[in-house]
């Protein structure tokens, strides 16, 4: 699709609805170039367009840059986010761990395992996970907060190292495979009741 597409790449006029069409085929060509294995760095606006069909300037009237594109791409492969059911603070925490480290969309697993060098090496690469991993991190410490409110976590409880607690076993063994043998639907209650052994009041 060239710029001078009328229906793509036309100035819009104050209301005129995006391109969802667009849109979907931007996101699609990130993601699909980064599970190619392109890193955050080397992947450019002009393969991005060309993968997508459009042109450079459809995309920068949807998205400011790259980072702002790569943070939508992002999102959208991580899905969204479980919401806890506020019940009980161990299903909710099941729920929570549980979707650590698991993605529906198979290319997850050739692009997460491949930024972890990118988010250590780049200032501005560690910003855009710690945008795309807060929210989740935010309804976690939230449960373990209610839970601290009704008495049934310890009222001592260190809310950032119990969250550390939850998640790390789910993202060594789902980004890693770190043991083979490990019963992936069972690990997040299992990880759950371990630590929640240790959050308890005594």
């Amino acid at each position: 699709m060239s710029e001078t597409n009328p229906t793509t790449d036309a100035p819009r006029s104050p209301g005129r609805p995006r391109s969802i069409r667009a849109d979907e085929a931007i996101i699609e060509a990130t993601l699909d170039l980064l599970a190619e294995g392109s890193t955050l760095e080397a992947l450019s606006i002009e393969a991005i367009a060309a993968r997508a069909g459009v042109g450079k300037a459809t995309i920068y009237r949807r998205w400011a840059g790259k980072d702002a594109l790569l943070l939508d791409a992002l999102r959208r492969l991580k899905g969204v986010a479980a919401q806890p059911a506020g019940h009980s603070v161990r299903d909710d925490l099941v729920l929570l761990v549980g979707a650590v480290g698991r993605n529906i969309d198979p290319r997850a697993a050739r692009i997460m395992p491949c930024l972890v060098p990118e988010v250590n090496r780049s200032p501005d690469h560690f910003m855009l996970y710690q945008n795309i991993i807060e929210p989740r991190r935010k309804l976690m410490r939230e449960v373990l907060r209610r839970g601290v409110g009704t008495g049934e976590l310890r009222a001592d409880l260190d809310i950032e190292v119990a969250m550390a607690l939850l998640t790390g076993p789910m993202l060594i063994q789902r980004l890693l495979r770190w043991h083979p043998e490990l019963d992936d639907g069972l690990l997040p209650e299992k990880v759950v009741d371990g630590v929640l052994a240790g959050l308890r009041p005594r």
